[in-house]
């Protein structure tokens, strides 16, 4: 089971749903880089769930930093992030140790593992396992911060609601940071809400889509072919669970557009190269041209519904009628953003470190 994303700047996840603590180890972080404690707890407050639209199991997420800082720099070796889970109920799990949540990992673990698999609420495959990637990403998102790159994720829809489109990038990223629920429109944040709340009140769920942004990141970055920019901001995002698709710049749009409306024109501005449109989302040849970054990931509705759902018993290999229990959330997708940041965070960091060196983020 491989568990470790990146190359200068490797990221490795451990620990269940249920297990004592989960957790982080980030090699290869500069030494000296700074470490705010202050900082990552605010990533990890936006994840945590909040209100009727989320679960209503709550972690207080007080990590401990335990090798790899001294007072509020990197020491250049290992960091350890370790989070305990404190609000468990695995009792509510227990008549699904053999019976398997439709378009859940509890079938495919059961392959893999052979029964030994943590099932207590996904166990490693659980999204609480995406606290930690947090804790891990903010670390990574202080330290490109402080070179002035700036990452910045809203819902670009919900529930078939849409946000307004991105225009100034610089002010949208800053207004979404600030933002509890990230819709730039407080109008549509308003009726994703209720869209939420609604399908809660069925036992039912929503998905939805996000949009990325990056800004500040320099011309060069990525390799052409297999570790393009692209395809490794893939790689992490399609590790994220529920995540189902991602495009970049125009995406699958700029399929029906002529080569005379999809190309981006280039014109000297303030000493360097730019874009006059970025339909290619900063991106060309695998490698970063100086403009924005911009992709879009699809989110899928949280698979566990209230709602009785065919699915099988797989050691009895028999037919089953399920109505799960435990608590979930009716959407995802809004806190899914944040975790979105992070793991952008994680792959740019690694892409610079191994362009520039791993100094490159003191």
């Amino acid at each position: 089971m491989r568990n470790t994303f990146g190359t200068s700047v490797a990221v490795t996840l451990f620990g269940e749903s249920h297990g004592e603590y989960i957790g982080a180890v980030i090699d290869g972080m500069a030494p000296g880089a700074k470490i705010d404690r202050a900082y990552v707890s605010n990533m990890l407050a936006q994840r945590r769930p909040e209100g009727k639209i989320s679960t209503s199991r709550v972690e207080k997420d007080e990590f401990k930093i335990v090798s790899g800082v001294i007072g509020e720099c990197a020491t250049g070796t290992p960091i350890t992030v370790l989070i305990p889970n404190e609000n468990v109920k695995s009792a509510d799990y227990s008549e699904m140790r053999t019976v398997a949540r439709p378009s859940h990992a509890d079938y495919t673990a059961e392959c893999k593992y052979h029964g030994f698999q943590d099932s207590r609420g996904g166990g490693h495959f659980s999204g609480r396992i995406t606290a930690a990637l947090v804790a891990a990403g903010a670390i990574c998102r202080l330290a490109l911060e402080n070179k002035g790159i700036y990452i910045g994720t809203h819902l670009k829809k919900c529930a078939g609601i849409s946000d307004r489109e991105l225009d100034d990038i610089v002010a949208d990223i800053k207004a979404v940071n600030e933002k509890r629920l990230a819709v730039l429109d407080d109008g549509a944040a308003k009726k994703m809400e209720e869209a939420i709340l609604l399908a809660a009140s069925e036992g039912d769920s929503v998905g939805g889509v996000l949009e990325t942004a990056v800004i500040g990141m320099p011309e060069g970055v990525g390799e052409p072919w297999f570790d393009t920019l692209e395809s490794m901001i893939a790689h992490i995002m399609l590790s994220i669970p529920a995540l189902k698709g991602i495009e970049f710049g125009r995406g699958f749009a700029i399929s029906d557009m002529k080569g005379s409306e999809a190309n981006d024109p280039m014109r000297i501005k303030d000493g360097r190269v730019v874009t006059i449109t970025n339909n290619n989302g900063g991106i060309n040849g695998g490698i970063t041209n100086g403009m924005p970054i911009i992709f879009r990931t699809a989110i899928k509705p949280t698979p566990t519904i209230f709602k009785p759902q065919e699915t099988v018993n797989f050691k009895t290999m028999t037919n089953e009628l399920i109505t799960p229990k435990g608590r979930h959330d009716p959407a995802i997708v809004h806190r899914a953003r944040v975790v979105q940041d992070a793991a952008c965070a994680i792959v740019l960091a690694d892409a610079l470190a191994q362009r520039f060196g791993t100094d490159f983020l003191k």
